[in-house]
């Protein structure tokens, strides 16, 4: 026999909670809740310590932190039971970087040419949190990616981008395709790393010195889809001293923003 039915009230409100809870994520592990504290643009819903964390982090950016035991740390907070979250878990929105403009022509201090990166199709969080680290490190204005079959913003993403998840613009697009034919508008050359490319990245870099550049790569395995390769203005390959090996697409895009960065 079914229960007495719920008033409206009640149902618009679990509605809303719902509605609310899908546009938050939770960050956790004390370098992702730290930089994020002291991201001004950063909106912070809730923060939940054990008394050790709290010591550890200091200021809290004036942040009132629910203070919890380690051993019911879990059920405090909607984390998997494998996060290394250290005892900090942070509840917050979204980062909001603008429109594809304002960050492929935002001026990045120190940096010799403007660089974006753009992934297709690029959905494992480690991977994309390790290339947002190497895309701050080598002075990159954005990553971008598609809305849809990306990593989203995420706790695991951001734990793996080390803090650059704060300060690194990552911008999912509508469609990958549109982005790059915007970008190539805006001057930028679309250098697709693939492993079909008949030329190697050293001697395109030579022929695009400081030239705006947009290095495009794909998920291991498919690599960049068909119309993703079409709209490249190069597509070329990281030159191997053998005749086999591959990279991981963290580690290529690493060395590939290391290239173009001092070239």
């Amino acid at each position: 026999m079914a229960g007495p039915k719920k008033p409206q009230w009640v149902i618009e409100k679990e509605r809303a909670r719902r509605a609310s809870a899908a546009e938050t994520l939770w960050l956790f592990g004390l370098h992702a809740v730290r930089d994020a504290l002291a991201n001004p643009a950063r909106e912070k819903l809730r923060l939940v310590l054990t008394r050790n964390a709290a010591d550890r982090l200091g200021d809290l950016a004036g942040v009132e932190p629910e203070i919890t035991d380690p051993r019911v740390f879990l059920k405090s907070v909607p984390l998997a039971e494998d996060s290394v979250h250290q005892g900090a878990a942070l509840e917050v929105r979204p980062l909001h970087w603008g429109s594809l403009s304002d960050v492929a022509l935002r001026d990045v201090p120190g940096a010799r040419r403007p660089l974006i990166v753009a992934l297709d199709r690029v959905s494992d969080p480690h991977n994309v949190g390790a290339i947002l680290r190497s895309a701050e490190v080598f002075g990159a204005r954005a990553v971008i990616a598609p809305a849809r079959h990306s990593a989203p913003e995420t706790g695991a993403l951001a734990k793996t981008a080390s803090g650059a998840l704060e300060r690194q613009p990552y911008l999912r697009v509508p469609n990958l395709g549109d982005a790059l034919v915007s970008l190539r508008q805006m001057r930028f050359v679309i250098a697709g790393l693939d492993g079909t490319g008949e030329g190697v990245l050293p001697d395109m870099l030579e022929h695009v010195p400081g030239q705006a550049l947009c290095i495009v790569l794909g998920a291991e395995g498919p690599g960049l889809r068909e119309r993703t390769l079409g709209l490249c203005d190069h597509v070329v390959r990281i030159p191997f001293a053998a005749d086999f090996g591959s990279l991981n697409v963290s580690n290529a895009a690493a060395i590939a923003l290391y290239a173009a960065a001092a070239g």
